[in-house]
């Protein structure tokens, strides 16, 4: 039987290895970098220091995952290590086992890379407590420190601290939103604790900003809460929503959804939208730019006597969890970046029969909105909102 060092050596006969130099050419600004560039140390290693560019695959999960990172298996492929020799075991995986047709390994690994005087990205890193707290999410390649970390820079806003904007302020504070920001000017009632689970039988008569918080903190004390006892109008929603990444639209009306929709085009927000009734929701993501708005679905309300409030005709309990969540899900991989978001569709659930049903949303060419281009409308058309009650009501 070979020793290890004579395996190593026997693998290292049989693949390509390259220069730092050559490496260095490619992810230079000047380079053409046609190649994938991947770690394949361990998680710590490649947080204390990695090549400009790099992306994470640890040797252990290369076969899981280096597809995520280069799918295309006719691409060139750079793997590096420490010193070189895990990079040319995993090369030889890769070109033996999983048919990639140009795979390298770094000779001499990073350490000769930083021998040489080259550049190192040092990223920022993770406490104790967060990487205990968020290990979970580290283990997902779609997240991953990367992820976490824009999580954690994240600025996410919440019209509504009720049905949806409760199971939504408690799973964002937990998978590590740096900002949660709650725009509700109404108080905790007896009639909300069927569903609205971010409050409690204690905290009734309390402000629903201030309820939320107190439950946002018990579950991650380091979230930044941004309270907003007011209610949402033409008056003030140019200055609340700017600055937020994201908005999770938990309203359960028409006239301030119309508002919402011309506001967050106009700043180029996106919204997460979700609506409930008896057994039913329904789930949107409206992108401006990449997407319909919420007047492409809806060019004008449905009569009153079609759109009933939940208060006027009931919920199940559960279904804003449902949907709350669903809001989360879609909010995390806005921020990260990751997968498909609901963009140019609409999702309904009809909890009775457990069905999802997925439905393609187009963008109206002649939208009064989105079809617009935002920097051609002026400061004042900007500021100018119509009377959306007169709106809505003229449309019933």
């Amino acid at each position: 039987m070979p020793s290890g060092a004579d395996l190593i050596r026997q693998v290292k006969e049989q693949i390509q290895e390259v220069d730092p130099k050559e490496v260095h050419e490619l992810v230079s600004p000047n380079g053409s970098n046609g190649a994938v560039i991947v770690d394949v140390r361990e998680q710590h290693e490649f947080e204390e220091s990695h090549l400009p560019g790099a992306v994470h695959v640890p040797r252990g999960h290369l076969e899981s995952r280096i597809e995520g990172s280069a799918p295309d298996r006719a691409q060139r492929v750079v793997l590096y290590c420490a010193s070189g020799n895990r990079s040319a075991l995993a090369a030889k995986t890769m070109q033996d086992e999983l048919g990639y047709e140009q795979v390298e390994s770094m000779r001499g690994g990073i350490t000769l890379w930083k021998d040489r005087g080259y550049d190192v990205e040092v990223p920022r890193s993770l406490t104790a407590e967060q990487r205990e707290r968020y290990s979970r999410h580290l283990l997902i390649p779609e997240i991953g420190l990367e992820g976490q970390m824009k999580l954690l820079d994240s600025k996410v806003l919440l019209l509504g601290a009720g049905g949806l904007g409760s199971p939504a302020a408690l799973y964002l504070a937990a998978a590590g939103v740096g900002t949660l920001g709650i725009v509700d000017n109404d108080v905790v009632d007896l009639s909300n604790l069927q569903r609205q689970v971010a409050h409690s039988n204690d905290r009734i008569g309390v402000p629903k900003v201030d309820s939320a918080e107190q439950a946002i903190h018990e579950i991650n004390p380091d979230v930044k809460v941004e309270k907003y006892p007011v209610r949402l109008g033409a008056d003030n929603i140019m200055e609340i929503i700017d600055g937020y990444d994201v908005v999770v639209d938990g309203l359960d009306n028409f006239p301030t959804r119309y508002l919402l929709n011309d506001a967050s085009v106009r700043l180029g927000i996106p919204v997460v939208s979700a609506s409930i009734l008896g057994f039913e929701g329904q789930l949107a993501v409206f992108a401006p730019g990449d997407g319909p708005c919420y007047r492409c679905l809806y060019p004008t309300p449905p009569p009153a006597e079609l759109a009933p409030s939940c208060g006027a005709a009931g919920v199940l309990g559960v279904l804003p969890g449902v949907m709350g969540l669903l809001q989360s899900v879609e909010v995390i991989k806005l921020v990260t970046g990751s997968g498909d978001p609901l963009i140019g569709r609409l999702l309904l659930y009809d909890a009775l029969g457990t069905t999802f049903t997925d439905l393609k949303v187009r963008r109206d060419p002649d939208c009064p909105i989105c079809s617009r281009d935002p920097s051609e409308i002026s400061d004042e058309e900007m500021g100018d909102f119509p009377d959306y009650e007169a709106f809505c009501s003229a449309a019933g």
